[in-house]
């Protein structure tokens, strides 16, 4: 049994030529959900709008996969992003916003917002060239030959590729602790999604010379604190029901290797972890029974007739969903090359669900909870009923003239001019795997609440002014890796498209760059469009 389809980043014959020339007030790279935020809170203003969207479907992860909102405190979301939740609650029949939803309602409310004659969106566009004179940003060029020309320009992408072929500065990876005054940067090894119990990392389990598993780095990690190249891993936020009416069973992918499930053969065969131990209805022997397998999974409200369930399923644990270690050049890769790491990614976490589901060597209670799922047949029809965004929790950030840190989320320090607050944990998922003491670790996991919540410049989404004067950057904007892993939430990203796009029409109305707008008067009109600028 196969997949009638499946997603993709990138296929060539998405390209298709052209001699298309757009024009419009600004142009937004990305059709996530600060994108269309942002093209939606322009078009209020009266102001025309090209979203180029190199995915088939607007959205991004709003509305592929991650229906539990990574909110942190509520209060302190505002502005078209709070309405956003609010309108989703009212589809359900609420009036209250709707913090976890099914990915159709978030699809169906985010086409709708696009649905706007002011905004224009072309799908399955990706960037190819960026035409500038002096500082400021002419024209962009699609691969196809799609031409637009703009006064003003947003990077909405997970990627930031717009700004990158700009030529703003930029950064990829984890800086030391010494750069930014941190301490919890770089490399950090930490008891939280970790194997509690030791797993052999040979491939012939206790020979060093067969070699390590895939994935996993032979050496021990470097000194905590230490920057690198690395950044935390992505999966995909599968969205899974149980169903029976609606359930797709797992497939085995074609490229299914075995291998790359060893540590989970091994780790599910292991002394029971620490979150077993507390699971409810656990065992003597602390295995979790089949229903208990939910402390894995987020569950999404409300639960489809008949009270079965949907979930958001997120990485759990020292094994699951992340594929630590496979995305490293995935921020500065080509198209095609982010397209097999795409797939690579995708026949990962199929298989993962496959095996936990099917493979023997898994202890049964195990299988039954995976085999309990499947994917929902009313969800993502276009893409096989996977996700089409893959999680790409951290790429390129920019570095402006405000780099954002721990310094601000801990309170030590706070902006002069905050477009928007953030408020979640400062959250990095595991970077990498390595062997100490013949045994494998996870490393750069990292968990902190953050003292408050707290501002996020406006410097830190524009670049510096002898970069570019007519871009802004509301999503790969300029913070450490670790403020980043705080900031990085969908409802963050959505306000900061709606403070970004106010910043733009401002600059549009006084002919200046986006670096010379009045703080005073964006902050003002920000406030009146109902955006959180202060927690007192």
């Amino acid at each position: 049994m196969s997949s009638p389809s499946k997603p993709h980043y990138f296929k060539p014959e998405w390209v298709q030529p052209t001699t298309e020339r757009l024009q419009a007030d600004v142009a937004i790279y990305g059709g996530t959900a600060a994108g269309v935020i942002a093209a939606k809170a322009l078009a209020k203003r009266g102001r025309s709008v090209v979203i180029l969207n190199p995915s088939p479907i607007l959205g991004g992860m709003t509305t592929g996969g991650l229906g539990w909102t990574d909110f942190g405190k509520k209060d302190v979301i505002g502005g078209m992003s709070r309405q956003f939740y609010l309108d989703l609650g009212a589809s359900y029949g609420s009036d209250e916003p709707a913090w976890t939803f099914e990915p159709k309602a978030a699809q169906k409310l985010i086409d709708a917002y696009a649905d706007h004659e002011k905004i224009t969106v072309r799908h399955k566009q990706f960037l190819a060239a960026v035409s500038l004179e002096g500082s400021r940003i002419k024209s962009v060029e699609m691969l196809g030959g799609l031409v637009v020309e703009a006064q003003c320009f947003m990077d909405c992408t997970y990627e930031g590729d717009l700004f990158a072929k700009a030529g703003v500065r930029y950064t990829v990876g984890r800086e030391n602790n010494d750069v930014y005054g941190e301490t919890i940067n770089g490399v950090q090894i930490r008891p939280k999604h970790q194997f509690a119990s030791p797993v052999d990392p040979y491939v012939v389990e206790g020979d060093p010379t067969s070699g390590v598993l895939p994935y996993v780095n032979e050496g021990d990690a470097a000194p905590e604190g230490t920057g690198d190249h690395r950044i935390q891993a992505y999966n995909f936020r599968v969205c899974m029901t149980d169903d029976p009416e609606l359930k797709v069973d797992w497939v085995k992918p074609d490229s299914f290797d075995p291998l790359d499930h060893e540590l989970a053969r091994r780790w599910f065969n292991s002394t029971p972890d620490d979150y077993n131990a507390h699971l409810p209805n656990a065992k003597n022997n602390n295995l979790p029974d089949p229903d208990s397998i939910l402390r894995k999974f987020d569950v999404i409200d409300p639960k489809t007739p008949g009270g079965y369930l949907k979930t958001d399923t997120n990485n759990h644990g020292p094994v699951s969903t992340d594929f630590i270690g496979a995305n490293y050049a995935w921020p500065e890769a080509s198209y095609a090359e982010r397209e097999v790491m795409f797939q690579e990614h995708y026949d990962y976490i199929m298989g993962h669900f496959w095996f936990m589901a099917n493979d023997p060597s898994i202890p049964e209670v195990y299988r039954k909870g995976y085999g309990r799922f499947g994917l929902p047949k009313d969800e993502f029809p276009e893409s096989g009923h996977w996700p089409h965004q893959l999680y790409v929790r951290e790429a390129r950030r920019m570095v402006s003239d405000y780099v954002l840190s721990e310094q601000d989320v801990q309170h030590f320090r706070q902006p002069e001019d905050p477009v928007a607050m953030g408020s979640y944990a400062m959250d990095s998922h595991n970077c990498q795997r390595f062997v100490r003491d013949d045994r494998v670790y996870n490393e750069g996991d990292v968990q902190l609440k953050p003292k408050a919540p707290y501002g996020i410049s406006y410097r830190s989404i524009v670049p510096s002014a002898d970069q570019c004067e007519n871009l802004l950057v509301p999503v790969c904007l300029s913070a450490s890796h670790i403020a980043f892993g705080s900031i990085r939430m969908e409802p963050v990203f959505m306000a900061l498209g709606e403070s970004a796009a106010i910043a733009a029409d401002i600059a549009m109305t006084a002919q200046c760059a986006i670096q010379q707008v009045d703080y005073a008067k964006l902050a003002s009109e920000l406030q009146a469009a109902g955006q959180v600028l202060s927690s007192s």
